[in-house]
């Protein structure tokens, strides 16, 4: 790879240069990649843990990061779990996988432009084939439950394509009156337009899970795309984290006759009262700082 920071002019169709958000600091080689798409901030940052897992795990460098000015308002930053979040959007390159990452935080503003952007280096300079969003949703179940996989594909085609990977692809959702898409959806249509196929993959979160972790769905979510892409990767070391996280949860459950009557419930397929859900997720919550600490 050449090394250097430069800009490499990137043009769509009709519209002229769009390099100037763009800062490119390697020229990595690619055949016909995957792009994949992490977001900070979405339910147990299962966006944000699934792209560093690939990154870390295949080796991934950045090439390619989306200047932040005209996206993010700068007058402040993020706080989660006492961690400073600055705004930031990097494209890594896993050459050998023939894949391309991309994990940003949700632009506040200019979605459009940035979305096409990211499309740029896709479509322009990656040649990306197809493009997968990774996402969650908020589950009322038990975290003992199997993590359901569910999809939204941008072409029919492409939705029989996934068919034999055991992912929920009939899906009916419509935007609410008055309300926009969601970023992932606006995602998939961008990609459809320049003529990427994709899906966006979702993962349901335990609700008392949502505020900290759950390396269960990491670990359905990097096993699609492991088992997708051919990456290769054990993934033993999620389902150790999967264990030792039931296991903390196990504990918390002995130690308090609250959590475990209301987590008993969530597995015999009961609904929590008004406040109950919060109680649950407040005290799992305390308890998992407390026991990190």
């Amino acid at each position: 790879m050449a090394q250097g920071p430069y800009r490499r002019p990137l043009q769509e169709r009709g519209t002229g240069p769009v390099s100037e958000p763009l800062r490119f600091t390697a020229r990595p080689e690619f055949h016909s990649p995957t792009l994949v798409i992490g977001w900070a901030l979405d339910g147990a940052r299962l966006g944000w843990r699934v792209t560093d897992y690939l990154i870390t795990a295949l080796g991934g460098k950045s090439f390619c990061s989306i200047e932040p000015v005209d996206f993010f308002p700068l007058g402040g930053v993020t706080v989660w779990n006492d961690l400073v979040l600055f705004p930031e959007s990097r494209f890594y390159a896993c050459p050998e996988q023939d894949l391309v990452v991309f994990r940003s935080a949700p632009p506040a503003s200019n979605w459009y432009r940035f979305l096409h952007l990211i499309m740029d280096v896709a479509r322009e300079y990656c040649h990306v084939r197809e493009v997968y969003t990774v996402g969650s949703m908020v589950a009322i179940g038990p975290h003992t439950a199997d993590r359901q996989f569910f999809a939204t594909t941008n072409s029919a085609d492409f939705k029989q394509e996934l068919a034999p990977y055991g992912i929920t692809r009939e899906v009916n959702y419509e935007t609410p009156p008055e309300g926009r898409p969601t970023l992932n959806s606006y995602c998939l249509w961008t990609a459809k337009r320049r003529g990427i196929t994709g899906a966006n993959l979702w993962t349901p979160i335990p609700f008392y899970l949502v505020s900290s972790e759950d390396p269960a769905a990491y670990r359905r979510m990097v096993g699609f795309l492991n088992h997708r892409l051919g990456l290769g990767l054990e993934l033993g070391d999620l389902d150790e984290q999967t264990r030792q996280l039931y296991q903390r949860i196990d504990r918390i459950r002995a130690s308090s006759p609250d959590v475990d009557s209301l987590i008993s419930r969530l597995e015999n397929g009961e609904n929590l009262e008004e406040g109950e859900g919060e109680k649950l997720a407040n005290a799992v919550e305390k308890a998992l700082q407390e026991n990190q600490a």
